[in-house]
Formats: structure tokens, C-alpha cells, sequence
């Protein structure tokens, strides 16, 4: 999902090249590095962040805690180490990654509606003013549409509560994990 997004995913795993291979197919990850050392974990990211990319990484173990502590943004699996959870920013505390693409299209949508709020906050704003100076519009209907209009804003972001959740389908379900330790 994060790929068709246009944001690059890149699977590092301390597993052989077979495991990785399997892991990376299940969940639709392109590029991948298998048998990857803790430093070669934080190379990766730091070489990454020399390059002017944000760099997110994912990780549940105490061999990923070095990277998610170096990273942009450290993610860390719920049912990981605590030391992977007390070196990350954020924390997934159920097992599935369609809840963090999922915070990611949240975000993206209330960027959107702060966006949307600020600019039609100001243009009332400006506009009521302009009005009022100019005689053509009343101090108290000025209060009146400036009241509105915060109704009006209040109600534009509302709309965030009736996101729902990722759809069963969007979630990675494969009986052949079950036996592969991700």
C-alpha cells in the first residue's frame, strides 16, 4: 500500500535470503536485504537520511532498537522487545501493519481538513472585515456569520470521526507465516 503511495519500502531482516524472499512476497514489498547485522540495519537508514529521505523503520527486536532509535520515525511492533518499544516514536499494538498504513491515509486526511478550516477560517475572517469597514455589513451580523462559520469548521472536522478501521481484505493474512518469524 505504502508503495502505491509512491513512498519506497525496503524489508531489512536478520533472516537468510529464502525466508526474506517468502516475507517480502507475502506482504508486497519489492526491495528487500536478508541477513542484515544491527550496524548494517543502522548503515541502511543512515545512508538513506544522507540522501534527504524521512526515513520510517519497523521493527520488533532488540537487534532493530539501534535502527528505530536512529531513524526518522521508529515504529515498533507491540509484541516485540520493550527495548524496540522504548527506542521507537511509535508504538503498533496490534500485530498488523494495515493499522499503520492506516494512520498514514488518517493523517493525510486530516492534513487535508486543517488545511481546508484554515483557509476558509481566514477567508471569512478577511472578508467580514472588509465588509464591516466598509459599512456594507453590521458589527452584530459580522458576529453572527464569523459564529457560523465556526460551526461550519467544527463540522468539517467531524467528518475524521467517521473514518473507519483497514477492511479485512487490506490486512496481511497468510497461513504460510504463521511458521516464519517476520
Amino acid at each position: 500500500n505504502f508503495q502505491k503511495e509512491g513512498i519506497k519500502v525496503t524489508l531489512l531482516t536478520g533472516d537468510n535470503e529464502e525466508v526474506t524472499e517468502t516475507v517480502a512476497e507475502v506482504v508486497g514489498v519489492d526491495d528487500y536485504k536478508a541477513s542484515m547485522l544491527p550496524e548494517d540495519k543502522i548503515a541502511y537508514v543512515r545512508e538513506s537520511q544522507d540522501k534527504e529521505e524521512v526515513v520510517g523503520m519497523i521493527g520488533d527486536g532488540i537487534n532493530d532498537a539501534p535502527a528505530l532509535a536512529n531513524a526518522d520515525i521508529g515504529i515498533a511492533m507491540g509484541s516485540g522487545s520493550s527495548v524496540a518499544m522504548e527506542s521507537s516514536d511509535v508504538v503498533v499494538v496490534k500485530n498488523d501493519l494495515s493499522k499503520l498504513f492506516y494512520s498514514y491515509k488518517l493523517s493525510k486526511k486530516l492534513n487535508k481538513i486543517i488545511l481546508q478550516n484554515v483557509i476558509f477560517s481566514i477567508s471569512v475572517i478577511v472578508t467580514l472585515i472588509v465588509l464591516n469597514l466598509f459599512g456594507v455589513l453590521g458589527l452584530p451580523l459580522a458576529v453572527l456569520f464569523h459564529e457560523g462559520s465556526t460551526i461550519l469548521v467544527i463540522l468539517n472536522g467531524l467528518r475524521l470521526l467517521g473514518s473507519k478501521g483497514p477492511k479485512q481484505e487490506e490486512r496481511v493474512s497468510d497461513p504460510s507465516l504463521k511458521s516464519v518469524k517476520v
